[in-house]
């Protein structure tokens, strides 16, 4: 368990902080908790705290081209609104924060194991494994900001962020909903791909 708590990072509300994440930035200041809401029409995210009370929520609208979602917190304040952009090389999601700041989630390519996202309009970068399934979120003087885990195998769709910049609180819950969504685009496309590869082979 030691030597999976060091690559894996993803955590249940109330266990302790992972092991790894503790050695390199130390204890978090906040930890949040999300559980997608599966065979719905609406994809909807709950985002808890380490004691699962209802902090946040994200909710996409549906049918949605642009992938059109709002987080709001747990008195129903809006928080942000979420759209992917489409007709991109990269994927590129634009985030408008309640208190007026934008930003845009862009994905570089050509990285063959770590994904980097950089978030346009702030100067932060979110680095990424996709096969440890964690992810990091540095501010532009490269001060970690939050570590991200998502769990392996999910029904619900599982992820835990620790945050260390809490004063951003708001806007790393955007980059987690955003992320989740793109995560979920990623494997649409390589899911449909397969499909098409394997029609066309037969």
């Amino acid at each position: 368990m030691g030597v999976l708590s060091k690559v894996h990072r993803f955590r249940e509300a109330g266990q302790e902080a992972n092991v790894n994440n503790v050695e390199r930035f130390g204890q978090p200041v906040r930890s949040l908790f999300t559980t997608t809401k599966v065979f719905t029409l609406h994809h909807h995210i709950d985002i808890v705290d380490e004691s699962e009370n209802a902090v946040y929520q994200a909710n996409t609208k549906f049918p949605s081209l642009h992938d059109k979602t709002d987080v709001t917190d747990a008195d129903g304040r809006q928080v942000a609104h979420i759209e992917r952009k489409l007709l991109t090389l990269h994927q590129r999601h634009t985030i408008a924060m309640a208190d007026g700041t934008r930003f845009e989630l862009s994905t570089e390519l050509f990285h063959l194991v770590r994904d980097i996202t950089n978030i346009e309009g702030l100067g932060w970068q979110l680095r990424g494994n996709i096969l440890a399934l964690n992810f990091e979120l540095y501010d532009a003087a490269d001060n970690v900001i939050a570590v991200i885990g998502q769990k392996w195998v999910s029904l619900h769709d599982k992820y835990c962020v620790d945050i260390y910049q809490p004063e951003h609180e708001e806007a790393v819950v955007a980059i987690l909903v955003a992320l989740q969504h793109m995560i979920r685009d990623r494997k649409a496309a390589s899911s449909s791909s397969s499909s098409s590869f394997s029609s066309s082979g037969s």
